[in-house]
């Protein structure tokens, strides 16, 4: 079983790369069994969207995420997943991905757990 419980848990980026399409209006649902990672997101550029991942130990994921944008594209991507758990108890999720769709480029984004409907940004 991994170290973090990412069950019934909410994310929204706090920044993100200038090519990623997630943004502070995109909210992830995460949900969790044993090892196996699910969410499903929208909001912003994003119309819908699901991402499956593997927990390690350590909490971190090897993710796998695909999404419709506002201009009608499927794209996908990969992403690694580090988690920090912030002194409040909410995680902070550090992610390293790459789009396998379109331009192939990679990029970085730091999303953070929701509680209470609020959302800093980077």
């Amino acid at each position: 079983m991994s170290a973090i419980n990412y069950h019934e848990r909410f994310f929204a980026p706090l920044c993100n790369a200038e090519n990623g399409e997630a943004g502070t209006a995109t909210v992830f649902h995460y949900r969790q069994r044993g090892r196996v990672v699910w969410a499903t997101y929208e909001g912003g550029e994003i119309v819908f969207g699901t991402l499956v991942a593997k927990a390690a130990d350590d909490g971190t994921l090897d993710m796998r995420y695909q999404h419709v944008n506002l201009r009608g594209e499927l794209m996908t991507g990969r992403c690694r997943t580090t988690p920090e758990q912030l002194p409040d108890g909410r995680l902070r999720l550090h992610e390293s991905w790459q789009w396998t769709s379109g331009d192939c480029s990679a990029g970085t984004s730091v999303v953070e757990e929701i509680v209470g409907g609020s959302v800093r940004v980077c």
